[in-house]
């Protein structure tokens, strides 16, 4: 049976099971939970939208779950502790209003957090049901950066009291709509199962022997604040002209401006100069930027930088607000260039980013999960220049592998359950669960709440059967990379995943050269050797496309 897909997804939560909603970077998650987000606004049903760090939060448009929960910086509560926030009347009303609790992020969050927030809630709410009966939708993924315990081990959420009772519907998705290359796909799936194929080991030694630049000027990311640190301000130093510096503005309470502007990416202090590489960390469809879009200082203008992004298009770049929301009131905001220097980055503040060309170095790995990180960050394994690997880089957590095993069983048995309902049951679900949250179900009602028109869901389409269809056109290799705008190497990825499934004839890509490569690659196991043995003569995009038609 095929993976859960985002409809699907879609279809339990709002039937108002309790989810958890998972799979590898890039799947979907964050575009599902949106989805969510804005049919529950548009019904009138109250949603409380959190996550487990400020970053997480500022992606998703919420505020972090301590925050919101009003537990703050603590971890646990004791049962006066709870009485105490029981007392807050403001508290107690936001509580008793909110049907849906969204907490993204949450495979970073401690158990101990979790049961005290379920603790909280049923006292909040006087119902003793898991949350006192509110919709708990999870998001996450365990093999993201684990929290970490004072003792130094890590201990999962999934381990909670609270996780046990809810009786959780898991939504694994598998789709990617990240990354391009079916290189990269196949390598994170291996890092996830914990068998890492001679045919990844080949690629990780040629990237490392081979480490020109990929493509454009790549965010440089190590495990270590202090070697980002150095490289930025190394590298801003080496730049002659003048020094541009902009301070963040900031309102609302002194607490929460201080835990949202050191949550988001956008520095206090932002010095930059023309020629300095940055990187935008707000996403703004409108002016053609999202997070993690990489670009250069090219001029400025009235005292604003303009910036070039790799793509070409000039950016004149304004100052962007951050904000905590409650109930649409504004708490706490910050306003910021959303840029920061990005020469280099931690592979921790990459979490949630989508990068075209990253240059890392992974020798100085120190827990399971970062090299899964940084390499999840990629949208193509053509954008990678590898400086160093560890063994710790590429390993996973033996638990968090087990986890993952019953997670996609978990996902399966659900997908099976709910393909045997009829559209007609699922609305009938639907239009319930919305009434017992107080919300309409009146189309006229639901049409005013509309912030705007409504956009007809659809299904993404995988990236390398988007290539199939232009191959089936019978164009070639260049025209074909020319149109999906991606790397000819991106296109031989595509075509490698068309061959392990048996789908499209692509014969007619077949090289005129093949017979003067085809015994070099049969006799050598790398193609790093095969290219040497030719002494060049043949790239390894030449190799790479020969192979396939051995």
């Amino acid at each position: 049976m095929p993976p859960m897909t985002q409809r699907e997804a879609l279809d339990i939560l709002k039937a108002g099971r309790n989810v958890y909603l998972t799979g590898p970077a890039g799947s979907g998650k964050t575009y599902v939970l949106n989805k969510y987000i804005q049919y529950l606004k548009e019904r009138g049903v109250t949603a409380a939208v959190t996550a487990s760090t400020g970053i997480a939060a500022t992606h998703i448009g919420g505020m972090t779950i301590h925050s919101w929960s009003g537990i703050g910086i603590k971890d646990t509560l004791s049962d006066s502790d709870i009485d105490l926030l029981v007392q807050k009347e403001h508290l107690f009303k936001r509580y008793e209003k909110t049907k849906v609790l969204i907490i993204d992020e949450v495979s970073m969050m401690h158990p101990e957090m979790f049961d005290a927030l379920d603790r909280l809630a049923r006292a909040m709410k006087m119902n003793e049901k898991p949350f006192g009966g509110m919709q708990i939708v999870l998001s996450g993924d365990f093999f993201q950066l684990p929290p970490i315990t004072k003792g130094g081990g890590s201990i999962y959420v999934d381990s909670s009291k609270a996780w046990k009772s809810m009786d959780i519907r898991v939504c694994y998705l598998e789709e990617q709509h990240r990354q391009q290359g079916g290189s990269l796909e196949n390598i994170l799936s291996e890092i996830r199962d914990g068998e890492i194929s001679y045919s990844t080991q080949e690629t990780f030694e040629e990237l490392l022997q081979n480490r020109e630049r990929r493509s454009g000027e790549p965010t440089r990311l190590y495990t270590h604040n202090a070697d980002v640190d150095a490289i930025n301000e190394a590298e801003l130093e080496k730049l002659e002209g003048e020094l541009f510096s902009y301070e963040m503005d900031s309102r609302g309470k002194a607490n929460l401006v201080t835990s949202l502007s050191k949550s988001i990416l956008a520095p206090q202090y932002l010095n930059i100069k023309k020629d300095a590489i940055v990187m935008f960390v707000k996403n703004s469809f409108e002016e053609g930027y999202v997070n993690g879009t990489l670009g250069k200082v090219v001029d400025f203008e009235d005292g604003m930088p303009v910036v070039e992004t790799y793509t070409g298009k000039r950016v004149v770049v304004s100052s962007a607000t951050w904000e905590i929301q409650d109930d649409g009131k504004v708490l706490a905001a910050v306003d910021q260039l959303p840029i920061r220097l990005a020469w280099a980055i931690t592979v921790h503040k990459s979490q949630g980013m989508s990068l075209d060309a990253v240059e890392m170095d992974l020798s100085k790995s120190f827990v399971p999960g970062q090299g899964y990180v940084a390499l999840s960050r990629l949208r193509d394994i053509e954008g990678l220049t590898l400086l160093g690997l560890n063994r710790m880089a590429l390993t996973v957590d033996p638990y968090v592998i087990e986890l993952n095993k019953w997670l996609l069983n978990e996902s399966l048995k659900w997908s099976k359950r709910i393909a045997r309902f009829s559209k007609e049951e699922f609305a009938k679900m639907h239009e319930e669960f919305v009434d017992k949250c107080g919300g309409t179900n009146d189309e006229r009602e639901i049409a005013k709440n509309k912030a705007a028109k409504e956009v007809e869901f659809e299904q993404a389409v995988p990236s390398h059967h988007k290539t199939l269809a232009l191959l089936e056109e019978k164009m070639s290799l260049k025209d074909v990379a020319k149109e999906r705008k991606v790397t000819k190497a991106t296109i031989i990825s595509h075509l490698e995943k068309l061959k392990s499934e048996g789908v499209g004839d692509f014969e007619y890509l077949k090289p005129k050269s093949l017979a003067a490569m085809k015994k070099v690659i049969k006799e050598e196991e790398k193609l790093s050797s095969a290219h040497k043995k030719l002494k060049g003569k043949y790239t390894y995009e030449d190799l790479r496309l020969a192979r396939l038609f051995l």
